[in-house]
């Protein structure tokens, strides 16, 4: 027989062979290790209701949830896995040990989770061992079947049946669609047939979302309040930060490791941008020096163990004290973001935080006489100027997803009205470039975010985030304090 080719080529720096008594060996001498009985997922008794009306949404039809599947890094290394949102909603279930689980919604409304179990370890039963993905010795314990119904409250079975559950005729089927690509696979997906119902499928699972129940609401201050503390440790970080060549990565390090010691880790990458960097959005590269004469931008947020994540801005002066120029730019855009959550309550537009953010931008533009038109010509739709300076909106809905319920329709979400435990952020910015020659030199290279959360209460609005201070005064007191 000829050798395969390339089988040579085909090396694991961790393959050993597995001899026969080796393989029976592993077999034999294992205490059990059940769960304990009253183990159950943290939103065990919110999940049943979430199911329901998801059910109700869709009568008679089955709906597909994927929990996803494993994304390669490099060769041999994924990326740390996190389930789909909408799988964690409705199931409780947040751990890295879900991967190619799948939730089915029958038509009848009954649920039915479909789960790799434990790796068995009976007489030719290698993948507890041997499996680099879903082995026990390699990533963990999984719960039994049962014990994953014990946990979360829905029928579980095997993960291998869920091939011949999609096979042959099917009743109307929804699915959750580029999750999981063997599930879109097996269901035909996508195609322009299932495009729409599975596009509904989507939107409804964002809007379940839009308001938050009590637990929820928890959840998010709880990840609120380890943000702060992570905030407090990066103040804390700067003299060691100032003095590394890449002090933003320092920074980083030290939100990070908050984040990582009370909760999942980070909700989102975080943004360290000093300087000029704070220009850029979303700069997340991280690899700037501090300079004690200017500003730092931090964007971060904790995502607790449940996957609920805060998001939070502060701007902050690197020296512990805002020059007047920097102050004068802080304020406008505190003042605009004061402007903004006054809006906040029950029945007003979701965009009106946003419009009030930017009157208050807007008019403090032309009174620095940076815009080239009035401000109410640029208020205009078919105008604003002010953008070159701002770029996008004041905020977004906050949950389980940085962006919340993105998938949501602009009826319920843009272009809804707020309501009762809706929670979001309002966080106005003035971003101005450092090449930007429509700005007299001393503005150019500032860029200051001021981001809180908030969640809609009956009349009005709580500020989940009042412990990290707003004024300037206020920062420079807190930075002090810190420092020493």
């Amino acid at each position: 027989m000829t050798a395969d080719p390339l089988a040579a080529l085909a090396t694991g720096s961790h393959d050993l062979p597995v001899s026969g008594a080796l393989a029976a060996f592993l077999t034999q001498g294992w205490a059990p290790t059940p769960l304990p009985a009253d183990a159950r997922t943290p939103g065990h008794h919110v999940t049943p209701a979430r199911r329901a009306r998801l059910a109700a949404a869709f009568p008679g039809e089955r709906l597909v949830v994927p929990a996803g599947q494993l994304h390669v890094r490099s060769n041999s290394c994924d990326y740390r896995f996190r389930p789909h949102s909408a799988y964690a909603h409705l199931t409780g279930l947040t751990g890295e040990d879900q991967v190619g689980h799948v939730l089915v919604v029958e038509p009848t409304g009954e649920a039915v989770l479909y789960a790799r179990p434990r790796s068995p370890r009976t007489p030719g039963s290698r993948e507890f061992y041997g499996d680099r993905r879903h082995g026990e010795f390699w990533v963990g314990r999984r719960p039994e079947l049962a014990e994953a119904e014990q946990l979360t409250g829905i029928r579980t079975v095997h993960l291998d049946r869920l091939a011949a559950l999609l096979d042959g005729p099917q009743p109307a089927t929804r699915v959750l669609t580029g999750a999981d690509p063997a599930v879109d696979a097996a269901t035909g997906r996508p195609s322009a047939a299932t495009a729409l119902a599975d596009g509904e499928l989507a939107a409804v699972l964002a809007e379940l979302r839009l308001v938050k129940d009590a637990w929820e609401v928890e959840q998010l201050q709880l990840s609120v309040d380890h943000t702060v503390t992570g905030f407090a440790d990066v103040v804390r970080a700067l003299p060691a930060a100032l003095r590394h060549p890449r002090g933003e990565r320092w920074l980083e390090g030290a939100f990070n490791q908050r984040a990582r010691a009370e909760g999942n880790g980070v909700g989102y990458d975080t943004i360290v941008a000093s300087g000029a960097h704070a220009c850029s959005l979303h700069w997340i590269r991280n690899d700037g020096p501090l300079d004690p004469t200017q500003l730092l931008l931090l964007d971060a947020g904790v995502e607790t163990d449940t996957l609920y994540t805060a998001d939070i801005t502060r701007t902050l002066p690197i020296s512990g004290t805002f020059t007047p120029v920097q102050r004068e730019v802080y304020d406008l855009v505190l003042a605009a973001q004061s402007a903004g959550i006054a809006t906040l309550k029950p029945g007003a537009s979701f965009r009106d935080f946003h419009r009030a953010a930017m009157r208050v931008i807007v008019e403090g533009l032309a009174d620095w006489g940076v815009l080239r038109v009035t401000a109410e010509e640029s208020l205009r739709d078919d105008i604003g100027l002010h953008r070159r300076y701002t770029l996008c909106s004041s905020g977004h809905m906050l949950g389980l997803d940085l962006h919340d319920c993105a998938r949501a329709r602009a009826a319920t979400y843009l272009d809804g009205v707020l309501e009762e435990g809706m929670v979001l952020t309002v966080e106005p910015g003035l971003y101005l470039q450092p090449d930007d020659e429509t700005l007299p030199l001393e503005l150019r290279g500032i860029g200051v975010r001021i981001e809180d959360d908030l969640v809609i209460t009956a009349d009005g609005a709580r500020l989940m985030s009042a412990d990290l201070p707003r004024t300037a005064d206020d920062v420079e007191e807190w930075m002090g304090t810190l420092l020493g």
